[in-house]
């Protein structure tokens, strides 16, 4: 028995295997850009929008430019702005006070705290604004005199609440702790956003309580809190003008009382617009550098 293999394949004399064409350089290849047409068609769309729209501002007559010009800088509003800013200042200040302790109460371990917090919140998160100011307007109504002394004793001061809580002071009450409770839900969101190992770690070192929250969570906190924090508080600058039910004299109930008089309705809404514009853009400016503040060591 024996074994045979095919013989080996043999190339016929004067040929050569056929060579396989080099690819082309990266220089000699064809770039053809993704066309996106309905891309260009939006672009197109929007930008006639705009100029439309810009059009309109400057040729439309029924602004009332000049009456716009008139009273943008005049001492009647420029005061309702001030104190459209004081409104903002203090509510938040205050609101934000209330805030942080209502978050930590939330987050304590005694479940008598947790549940006083958490009825605050649930309460001024469900009142509306509105109603929380007018109660606050009319405190005089249900309590004559406040008091300081003893609980369920003696009284050692008295004050006459319609002298002690005006128009300004329960405007800037019924904002506080309105923003209060929203500002906790937000402080405690950022705290729960930080490592629990950053408080163990602390806690092994000995750290005492009190400075691990303020050195080592709240730094870290601060990167969640400040951009929910800066919408609440661009929010309250802009609800300020729901005190204009109190007649307190910010800048959207002087612009009412100055249009009532003159009927030019147009021209003293964009004086409101206007303003609550450029104000709201410094705050936007102020809160990208307080951000970028925070950021440091974790972004590039």
């Amino acid at each position: 028995m024996s074994l045979t293999s095919d013989p080996p394949a043999t190339r016929p004399a004067g040929k050569e295997p056929a060579a396989t064409p080099a690819p082309p350089a990266p220089a000699e290849l064809e770039v053809v850009p993704v066309r996106h047409p309905w891309r260009w068609a939006a672009v197109v769309v929007t930008a006639v929008l705009l100029v439309q729209f810009a059009h309109g501002l400057v040729t439309n007559p029924g602004w009332e430019w000049d009456v716009f010009a008139a009273f943008f800088t005049t001492e009647t509003i420029l005061q309702a702005v001030w104190a459209t800013l004081q409104l903002t200042f203090y509510g938040t200040a205050l609101g934000f006070a209330i805030g942080i302790v209502l978050a930590f109460m939330r987050l304590s371990a005694s479940p008598f705290l947790r549940s006083v917090a958490f009825g605050y919140i649930w309460a001024f998160r469900s009142i509306p604004l509105i109603v929380q100011l007018l109660f606050w307007f009319n405190l005089a109504y249900l309590y004559k005199e406040l008091s300081i002394g003893v609980p369920f004793g003696p009284s050692f001061l008295t004050f006459d609440t319609m002298s002690l809580v005006g128009e300004m002071s329960a405007a800037v009450l019924g904002l506080a702790l309105h923003q209060a409770a929203y500002a906790a839900e937000i402080v405690r969101g950022g705290v729960l956003a930080v490592d629990g190992g950053q408080s163990e770690a602390a806690a092994s070192l000995g750290i005492p309580r009190l400075r691990q929250v303020r050195r080592i969570v709240l730094p870290q906190a601060m990167r969640s809190i400040l951009p929910n924090a800066a919408n609440e508080i661009i929010s309250l600058f802009k609800g300020t003008s729901i005190v204009s039910v109190m007649a307190i004299g910010e800048l959207f109930y002087q612009v009412q009382v100055v249009y009532g008089r003159n009927g030019r309705v147009v021209p003293l809404l964009m004086v409101a617009t206007a303003w609550y514009v450029l104000l709201t853009t410094a705050l936007s400016v102020v809160q990208h550098y307080v951000e970028r503040h925070y950021a440091k060591g974790s972004t590039r």
